[in-house]
C-alpha cells in the first residue's frame, strides 16, 4: 500500500509540472511547440531546475533555436504552458540582446546580458499573503504575459520566461524553477538603456529570500528574486 501511495504521488506530481513552449503574439497562438521557443530538457518530463548555479538557469536549453517571432516594443508577448501554472510563485521576465555579428539560433546569453523586462509577484491581501490566487495572480493560469517596454532598442533578443514554484521551497534548494526562452525580434523599438545587466546563472543565490517560503508561519511579506525590473 505504501508502494502504491508513492507512485500515486509521484504520478500527481509530474501531471503538476510544466513547460513554457508556444508564444502568443498579437492574441494569435502559435500552432506547433517550439516554433520560436527554444526546445527545453523538460520537453518530455516537465521537471523544473533546482539548482541556481546550474547554466540550467539560462535557458534550460535541449536544442538550439530555429524560428525568429517578431513583436514591436509597447505590444504583449505571452508564454503558453502546456498545462495550467499549477505552483504557486512568481513568474518573471528577461531579455538580452543579441549582439548584432551573432545569430540568434546559437548565441548562448552567458555573462552580463540580461534585464528583467517585468515580475509578476506576490499581491498581499486583505488576510496578508496565501499559496493561492489571491496572492499570486499566474497561478492555475495557461498562460502568462508582459508588454515589451516601448523603450527598448530594437534588434533580436532572447527572452527568458520563469515561474518560480514555492510549494517545496521551506528550505534552502527546495525552489524549482520552470523556465525556457524564446528567440524574438523586436520592432518600431526606441532608445533606452536596459538595465541593471545580470548573468544567468549568478543572478540568483540558493539562499536568496525570494526563493524561500514559510507556510509555519505562514510568510509575511515576499520580494522576487534578481534585479529591479527595468522601468523603460
Amino acid at each position: 500500500m505504501q508502494f502504491l501511495t508513492s507512485l500515486l504521488l509521484l504520478a500527481t506530481t509530474a501531471e503538476a509540472h510544466y513547460r513554457f513552449s508556444k508564444l502568443i503574439l498579437n492574441g494569435t497562438l502559435e500552432a506547433a511547440e517550439w516554433t520560436s521557443v527554444r526546445q527545453t530538457k523538460n520537453y518530455q518530463g516537465n521537471q523544473g531546475v533546482s539548482d541556481v548555479n546550474s547554466a540550467d538557469m539560462r535557458c534550460f536549453q535541449n536544442k538550439a533555436g530555429t524560428g525568429t517571432a517578431t513583436v514591436a516594443a509597447g505590444e504583449t508577448l505571452g508564454f503558453v504552458a502546456n498545462a495550467q501554472v499549477t505552483h504557486f510563485g512568481p513568474v518573471q521576465f528577461y531579455m538580452a540582446k543579441v549582439p548584432d555579428a551573432a545569430n540568434i539560433n546559437t548565441w548562448e546569453a552567458a555573462g552580463n546580458v540580461w534585464f528583467k523586462g517585468a515580475s509578476i509577484s506576490a499581491v498581499s491581501g486583505p488576510n496578508g499573503l496565501t499559496s493561492d490566487e489571491a496572492t499570486w495572480p499566474a497561478y492555475n493560469k495557461k498562460s502568462v504575459e508582459f508588454v515589451i517596454p516601448k523603450s527598448v532598442p530594437s534588434g533580436k533578443y532572447l527572452v527568458r520566461v520563469e515561474s518560480i514554484a514555492l510549494h517545496q521551497a521551506q528550505s534552502v534548494g527546495g525552489a524549482q524553477v520552470y523556465l525556457s526562452c524564446a528567440q524574438v525580434e523586436v520592432t518600431g523599438g526606441g532608445s533606452g538603456k536596459p538595465g541593471p545587466l545580470v548573468a544567468f546563472p549568478g543572478a540568483y543565490k540558493s539562499n536568496d529570500a525570494g526563493l524561500l517560503w514559510s507556510y509555519y508561519p505562514m510568510a509575511k511579506s515576499y520580494t522576487a528574486p534578481g534585479p529591479a525590473v527595468w522601468q523603460g
